[in-house]
């Protein structure tokens, strides 16, 4: 939902239909990865609006909501090579970077109304990007998630709903005391915390 106008409707429907908007989990998809000399300025500009932007317009039209209710929960996710970018993995690793810095930047302005800012890098996780990169590379799914797992510190690929647990924590009163920070779901992949 990168088109203007589009995540500010969205956020107002739910408003009318439930009253409230209590958490925002912004998750937007695509990996583009390549060599810096070989990404256009399109490009660039494509993944800073799908990944950034995205975040910046959901943030704004559910923060009025959440400020006068009392609080809420804003969740990015993002990836580890964030925190740890590689050679040839343009644009992302510059957008979902700038992403950590507005979660960090949200929760410090946000805090005073008691809405928490946090974000969750995950590493190798079994989806439909890796299905894609499985038939790219001519290996059948299961071969893939094996020879990728296979490089992960747990010897394994992550399943999605490890990814949601982490969220729903973020979500839950058992984390009202957790903003400004990044929780890495990767089994152990990255170097950095």
């Amino acid at each position: 939902a990168s088109k203007a106008g589009a995540l500010e409707r969205f956020v107002e429907e739910t408003v009318k239909r439930f009253g409230r908007i209590d958490v925002v989990v912004n998750n937007a998809g695509g990996t583009g990865q390549s060599a810096f000399d070989k990404v256009t300025d399109k490009e660039f500009a494509h993944d800073i609006e799908i990944k950034v932007m995205a975040q910046v317009r959901t943030a704004r039209a559910a923060t009025p909501h959440m400020k006068k209710q009392g609080g809420g929960r804003i969740i990015n996710l993002n990836m580890v090579a964030a925190k740890q970018p590689g050679a040839a993995q343009f644009p992302t690793t510059v957008s979902r970077a700038a992403g950590l810095a507005l979660t960090k930047g949200l929760s410090k302005e946000l805090a005073p109304f008691n809405i928490l800012v946090n974000a969750v890098a995950v590493g190798k996780i079994k989806s439909m990007q890796q299905e894609r990169s499985a038939a790219r590379g001519g290996l059948s799914v299961e071969e893939h998630y094996k020879k990728t797992g296979n490089t992960v510190p747990l010897g394994r690929m992550g399943e999605s709903g490890e990814v949601a647990n982490v969220i729903a924590f973020l979500a839950s009163d058992a984390a009202s005391y957790v903003t400004g920070t990044c929780i890495n779901v990767d089994g152990g992949l990255s170097g950095v915390l």
